[in-house]
């Protein structure tokens, strides 16, 4: 009796840990399309810096999505994490689309917006 409580605490902190990783590794990658856009400004590679790290910062919302997926389940716990991680997803999807189409007046402000509220969630977490 006294493992299996124990293998579900264990479960529970491993998936809070990929959690914060996750919600790290995508606070990371904004910050970084921060400065890729900059380079894209004043660099002949910073667009194609831009592109890839737009891919791999929606790569790392989708990683977030799963991991706060992963922390609820063992622990059947509050699904709040999922439903942050599905609004930034959300948030990434519009962002991709708004800079695909180059809306700069909306796509630099949402930029801004998810790198504070991803650095919001961080410190929360």
């Amino acid at each position: 009796m006294a493992t299996q409580v124990t293998t579900t605490t264990e479960a529970r902190r491993d998936g809070s840990t990929f959690l914060r990783v996750a919600l790290a590794l995508q606070t990371l990658t904004i910050f970084l399309q921060a400065v890729s856009a900059g380079l894209l400004l004043t660099t002949s590679y910073g667009e194609t810096l831009h592109g890839i790290g737009a891919r791999v910062m929606y790569g790392a919302s989708m990683l977030y999505v799963l991991a706060a997926v992963l922390a609820w389940k063992p622990g059947g716990g509050s699904t709040r994490p999922i439903w942050h991680a599905s609004g930034f997803l959300a948030l990434a999807s519009v962002q991709v689309v708004l800079g695909i189409a180059h809306v700069p007046s909306v796509h630099l402000p949402l930029g801004v917006l998810m790198f504070g509220l991803s650095l919001v969630a961080l410190v929360r977490r």
